[in-house]
């Protein structure tokens, strides 16, 4: 099941964050190729965040799935939930950043390997 959590120091109000959370599982699903029925979205409002010295509005985000996720996948992924924030929050898509984990089960072993993205890349 793939799930993202999101926190940002921006208040959200309950319409909001219900738009946030309705485009946000759409994304997910169809970026990762899963059933929307599958993914779990979390948003945290009013978080205090300083990211880059400052506390002005920021975000952050942990995405864990098993499989379907990579390097194109993450950067899609990472621009497409950094253009929902700035939509319905006004948040400068260089104050996003998101952490994805792609958990791959292989015969009753977990191997978890860690994929770090930031929005916009840096190279």
């Amino acid at each position: 099941m793939p799930t993202l959590n999101l926190f940002t120091n921006v208040p959200v109000d309950a319409v909001v964050a219900s738009d946030i959370l309705k485009d946000a599982t759409k994304a997910v699903a169809k970026i990762i190729g899963k059933p929307e029925s599958y993914v779990m979205i979390l948003l945290n409002g009013g978080v205090p965040i300083e990211f880059g010295g400052t506390e002005e509005p920021a975000a952050y985000g942990e995405l864990i799935s098993i499989g379907g996720l990579g390097p194109s996948v993450n950067g899609k992924l990472s621009s497409t939930l950094a253009e929902i924030l700035q939509t319905k929050l006004f948040l400068d898509p260089s104050r996003f950043y998101v952490k994805f984990y792609d958990v791959e089960v292989i015969k009753n072993k977990t191997n978890l390997s860690l994929s770090l993205s930031l929005f916009p890349p840096l190279c």
